[in-house]
């Protein structure tokens, strides 16, 4: 390893077979037991790992890696992720969400800056795999245990100051909830894989159920008629009982 930028070469080759694998994570138990999962895995390649965000980039600027997972804890603002996306245009990136950072907020800001894929950084050692492979195939990947924290099981009774009731969809209250976390529509297409025409869609609907004027009042309205709830420790709104 070197002291200076907490690189570990890497120990697989090309020729080996099989998409190469590294990792950016600054706890040693977790790089070991990541690097001894993927060695025993078939069709999986280990690569190498690095410690630090400096590290990271030079790391995969020079080896080129497949795939590149990221602890959430060495980007708490997204920004490592869009640099490594940048540094290997034709790796994909998936990042390891931790629990402090399982909101909305957090998950489509990294979405939005070029993160290929989100995965908690708890899962069990197969769903992992699965994860990881998915998002080489697919270039895309949301946990869902994340996708949770924009899901709601069912539409949501809008009711008005007039006495006048409208039913958001379940797809335009995730949309709402994504509003209320402060995301524009690029970022709520790229989180929900909608296309930006589609959201613009689901905002002019939401608008017109809420009688509302624009986005922020029809977040105010949401919360003053009790369909979204003030924002709790995790920092994402709570849905109406």
């Amino acid at each position: 390893m070197s002291r200076s930028t907490g690189q570990y070469a890497p120990v697989g080759r090309r020729e080996d077979g099989g998409p190469s694998v590294a990792l950016v994570d600054g706890v040693p138990l977790y790089r070991e037991g990541l690097s001894a999962l993927i060695l025993r895995t078939p069709g999986l390649r280990w690569l190498g790992a690095a410690a630090t965000p400096q590290g990271a980039v030079e790391f995969v600027e020079r080896y080129q890696p497949d795939i590149v997972l990221v602890d959430s804890g060495l980007d708490p603002r997204g920004h490592l992720g869009a640099s490594l996306g940048a540094a290997c245009p034709t790796g994909v990136v998936l990042l390891l969400v931790r629990d402090s950072h399982r909101t909305t907020q957090y998950v489509g800001t990294a979405v939005a800056a070029g993160v290929h894929g989100v995965v908690q950084r708890s899962v069990e050692p197969p769903q992992l795999v699965e994860a990881i492979r998915a998002v080489f195939d697919s270039r895309r990947y949301l946990d869902p245990g994340l996708a949770r924290t924009v899901a709601i099981p069912r539409g949501r009774l809008v009711r008005l100051a007039d006495g006048a009731q409208q039913q958001l969809s379940r797809r335009e209250f995730q949309v709402l909830q994504l509003i209320a976390d402060g995301l524009e529509n690029q970022a709520i297409a790229k989180i929900l894989f909608l296309s930006v025409e589609t959201v613009r869609t689901h905002v002019k609907s939401i608008l017109r159920k809420l009688d509302a004027r624009d986005r922020t009042h029809a977040v105010a309205v949401a919360f003053k008629s009790g369909v979204l709830i003030a924002p709790q420790a995790s920092g994402r709104p709570r849905t109406g009982t």
